[in-house]
């Protein structure tokens, strides 16, 4: 099973990238800051200088409608930014 489950394409990333050389990608939760730097090395062939990794809980929400009570829940995640060496980049669009 791969550690990186997706790349993260949003304003905010997008903008560390071209700021800071910085990408962000959904990861396993088991997963450490050593598993990620090796495997986005090893699937992007760039040099990783620094992991910072986030867990995010699974938010639930109750809804009041006219059949009743309905009540949901968000998935739980883990999110890495993964910082390259200057000059490297990964170029997200290249399969399209």
């Amino acid at each position: 099973m791969s550690i990186i489950i997706k790349p993260i394409i949003t304003e905010k990333i997008t903008k560390l990238s071209e700021v800071y050389n910085r990408f962000g990608f959904v990861v396993q939760k088991s997963a450490n800051k050593i598993q990620i730097k090796n495997a986005v090395e090893a699937a992007y062939g760039v040099n990783v200088e620094a992991v910072n990794t986030m867990t995010y809980r699974a938010d639930r929400s109750v809804k009041y409608t006219k059949s009743g009570l309905i009540s949901g829940k968000t998935n739980a995640y883990k999110k890495a930014i993964v910082q390259v060496k200057e000059g490297e980049t990964i170029d997200f669009y290249n399969n399209i």
